[in-house]
């Protein structure tokens, strides 16, 4: 005769799953928690609200856990964590659209070249993809005396925050630009304004510092300075591209999009579509670059294109610039 398992073991089994569905609800509970209060906290809350839909795994196996343990109350714990994250992987900001009549069509460009190493493929994919704007972050000087040579003839106009290693930051266009204020800032983002088939366009590229720790302060702060020049001229269509170092579970991203900005992604329907780090997407990675545009525009797709040498994925995107009624 086959002895069972003893009561007591069986006991101890539940109690260490149960041990460790609780530490796992503990950790999602504090991120989650910071989420709904609206706030990014401190480090470690910033960097895992950048992957706050894979939070669902962790979640799940703690509830998983905690019903083979039939630890009902961490059951209900489970449950709840797994309704917040779903009701936060949905999309964030407004889906207002233009009135007024169309009046040009344009595509935009934004890339971030990781310290030049991505610039040969991204001349690749502008010449590929003929942007007619296009904002590069971390252009070093080899990428902007490459950027010169190779796309001037195409891009005549450019306004530049000129910088080593990750500093230095480029606008082309394809249409003539005046000099816009642009944000000082760690790392450059110059402004401009672009004559768009005489209309007007405010453009600013972002690239704030990453919320590494111990510098958490200083992005929230270049994050607070991207959504002052966001809403500094709501008169005039705006086009704010870049790498933001943040995605939409990041409170000091939302208050960019209060302003009344609206992310392109989003309109195209790939708001969770991830751009980095670019050796693991799509599978895994987070939505950091963006281009946001005002209420004058209506997106008509995006699309997400690796750049050998580069830990981000470019975006690409064709607007369509509306007059005001």
């Amino acid at each position: 005769m086959t002895a069972g398992p003893a009561p007591g073991g069986r006991e101890r089994r539940r109690g260490l799953g149960a041990w460790c569905a609780g530490l796992l609800f503990a950790a999602v509970s504090v991120v989650v928690g910071c989420r709904t209060a609206g706030t990014d906290g401190v480090t470690p809350v910033p960097q895992l609200l950048a992957f706050l839909p894979w939070l669902l795994v962790p979640t799940g196996a703690g509830l998983l856990l905690a019903l083979l343990a039939r630890w009902w109350t961490g059951t209900v714990w489970g449950v709840v964590l797994l309704g917040l994250l779903a009701w936060f992987t949905e999309p964030y900001g407004t889906t207002d659209g233009p009135t007024g009549p169309p009046v040009a069509e344009l595509r935009v460009l934004t890339s971030n070249v990781e310290f030049g190493q991505g610039t040969g493929a991204l001349v690749d994919a502008v010449r590929r993809e003929e942007p007619d704007l296009v904002f590069v972050q971390e252009c070093e000087y080899t990428c902007d005396a490459a950027l010169r040579r190779d796309l001037a003839a195409d891009y005549p106009h450019r306004r530049a925050v000129e910088g080593g290693g990750s500093k230095g930051s480029v606008i082309l266009s394809r249409f003539p630009l005046r000099a816009g204020a642009g944000i000082p800032a760690t790392m450059g983002m110059p402004g401009a304004v672009a004559d768009v088939r005489g209309h007007p366009v405010r453009l600013q590229l972002a690239h704030p510092m990453p919320p590494l720790p111990g510098q958490v302060g200083l992005w929230r702060e270049e994050l607070e300075a991207v959504r002052d020049a966001a809403a500094a001229d709501p008169g005039t269509p705006t086009v704010l591209a870049g790498d933001f170092n943040a995605t939409q579970d990041h409170a000091a991203f939302r208050r960019v999009l209060d302003t009344g900005l609206r992310d392109a992604a989003r309109l195209a329907g790939a708001d969770r579509t991830p751009t980095w780090p670019s050796r693991t997407t799509p599978a895994f990675g987070a939505q950091i670059d963006h281009v946001l545009v005002s209420e004058d525009f209506t997106v008509h797709g995006a699309r997400f294109l690796g750049i050998a040498g580069s830990d981000h994925r470019a975006v690409s995107v064709d607007l369509t610039l509306h007059g005001r009624d």
